[in-house]
C-alpha cells in the first residue's frame, strides 16, 4: 500500500510538471522551441505503458499506475495539440 501510494504521488508529480508548459504554450501561442518528435514519442510510449496499465487494472493491482499515467497521457496529448495548433507552416 505505502508503495502504490508513492507511486500516485510521484506519477502525480511527474504529470503535473507539464501544466506550465501548457499553460506557457497558451499563453504565448508558440510552440517554436518545442519538437513535435519528442512529443509523438512520449505519447507513444506513455500509451503502450496504457495498455499495460490497464492489463494490471484488470488483474485487481496497478490502480495508481492506470491513474497516473492516465492523467500524464492526457497531459502529453494536450501539449501535442497545441503543437499541431500553433505550429506555423
Amino acid at each position: 500500500m505505502v508503495y502504490a501510494i508513492m507511486q500516485l504521488i510521484g506519477g502525480l508529480i511527474l504529470a503535473v510538471a507539464w501544466i506550465p508548459q501548457i499553460i506557457q504554450i497558451l499563453r504565448t501561442k508558440s510552440v517554436k522551441d518545442l519538437n513535435n518528435k519528442t512529443f509523438l514519442f512520449l505519447v507513444a510510449g506513455i500509451a503502450l505503458m496504457e495498455v499495460y496499465a490497464v492489463h494490471m487494472a484488470l488483474g485487481g493491482v496497478g490502480f495508481a499506475f492506470l491513474i497516473t499515467n492516465s492523467v500524464s497521457l492526457l497531459i502529453m496529448l494536450t501539449i501535442l495539440g497545441c503543437i499541431l495548433k500553433y505550429r506555423k507552416g
